[in-house]
C-alpha cells in the first residue's frame, strides 16, 4: 500500500467537507491514513486514490457511510462542561408541573454520554413534567454504541456518585469494568442519524439544545448555516448551549447571550 499523497488527501478533505461540512486541516493527514488503511485492505486496494474512486462510484453507499463514520471525530464524556448541566437542571426545575413536555436535543451526541447525562439530570429534577431527549449524530457507528449505553467505568468517572448508583448498573463477568445506563433512562432518550450540514428532518421544537465542541470543525459559512438550522428548532424563549471555547460572534444574531456559551431565543 502506497502512502497517501497530498493530492489524495485533498480528495478526502473535499469528501468530508461535502458530507459533513467539516474543514479538515493538513495536520489531519495521519488521522486519515490511520482510520482508512483497514478499509483499503478490506477491498484489497493499493492506494488511497483507488479507495476514493470506489467511494465516488455511487456503487457502495454503505462504504461511503463507513468512511464518514471513520473521519468524523467523536470525543466526549459524561458531564463534560458541568456548568451547562447545572443550567439544564435550573431550567428543568423551572419547568416542574407544567403540562407540556420538556424537550432537549443533544445535536452532536456522538456515543451518547451527553444525552444520558441530560437524562440523569432530568430524571433527578423535573418530577411530574413529561420530558424527552433526542440525541443525533452523523455517524451510524457511534449511534449504535449510544443505543447500547454500555461504557467503560473509566468513561463514567465524571458521573456524580449518587447518579452513578441510581442510574447505572455495574457490569460483571465479561462486562466487568463497565457500566450500563439504566433501562428507565434508555427508554427516555431517542437516537437518530442527522446531518447538521443538510436540511433537518422534522424533530419538533425544543426547550434547550446542546451543540457543543462541534463548530470548531466548521468554516464560518458552514457555522452560520448549521447554527441557523439548529436555532430554528428552539421554542421561543428556548436556550442554545455551545462549547466554552466557541462563540457566535458574527455567526448568528437571532439569539442573545445570557451567560458565557449560553444563548436564548427571544420570546
Amino acid at each position: 500500500m502506497t502512502p497517501i499523497t497530498d493530492a489524495e488527501f485533498s480528495q478526502f478533505q473535499r469528501f468530508i467537507f461535502d458530507a459533513a461540512g467539516i474543514s479538515m486541516s493538513a495536520a489531519k493527514k495521519a488521522l486519515v491514513t490511520g482510520r482508512l488503511t483497514k478499509r483499503l485492505a478490506v477491498y484489497q486496494l493499493e492506494s488511497f486514490g483507488a479507495y476514493f474512486k470506489l467511494l465516488s462510484s455511487g456503487q457502495y453507499p454503505d462504504e461511503v457511510q463507513m468512511a464518514v463514520d471513520l473521519l468524523t471525530t467523536n470525543e466526549t464524556y459524561f458531564f463534560r462542561e458541568t456548568k451547562h448541566f447545572e443550567f439544564l437542571r435550573a431550567q428543568a426545575l423551572a419547568a416542574r408541573s407544567r403540562p407540556s413536555p420538556f424537550r432537549v436535543w443533544s445535536a452532536a451526541s456522538s456515543s451518547g454520554e451527553e444525552a444520558y447525562s441530560m437524562a440523569m439530570v432530568l430524571a433527578d429534577s423535573i418530577q411530574t413534567t413529561p420530558w424527552e431527549i433526542v440525541g443525533t449524530d452523523i455517524s451510524t457507528r457511534v449511534l449504535d454504541g449510544a443505543r447500547r449505553a454500555l461504557y467503560s467505568m473509566e468513561r463514567g468517572r465524571h458521573i456524580p456518585q449518587d447518579y452513578l448508583k441510581r442510574f447505572c448498573r455495574k457490569g460483571s463477568g465479561r462486562y466487568d469494568g463497565h457500566l450500563l445506563v439504566d433501562k428507565s433512562l434508555r427508554g427516555r432518550v431517542g437516537f437518530r442519524q442527522v446531518n447538521l450540514n443538510a436540511t433537518l428532518p422534522e424533530l419538533g421544537k425544543f426547550d434547550l439544545v446542546f451543540l457543543r465542541n462541534v463548530m470548531i470543525y466548521f468554516n464560518n459559512d458552514t457555522k452560520r448555516q448549521v447554527v441557523a438550522r439548529v436555532i430554528s428548532t428552539l421554542k421561543p424563549g428556548g436556550y442554545f448551549c455551545i462549547g466554552h471555547s466557541e462563540s457566535l460572534n458574527d455567526i448568528n444574531a437571532a439569539v442573545q447571550m445570557v451567560a458565557p456559551s449560553i444563548y436564548q431565543k427571544p420570546l
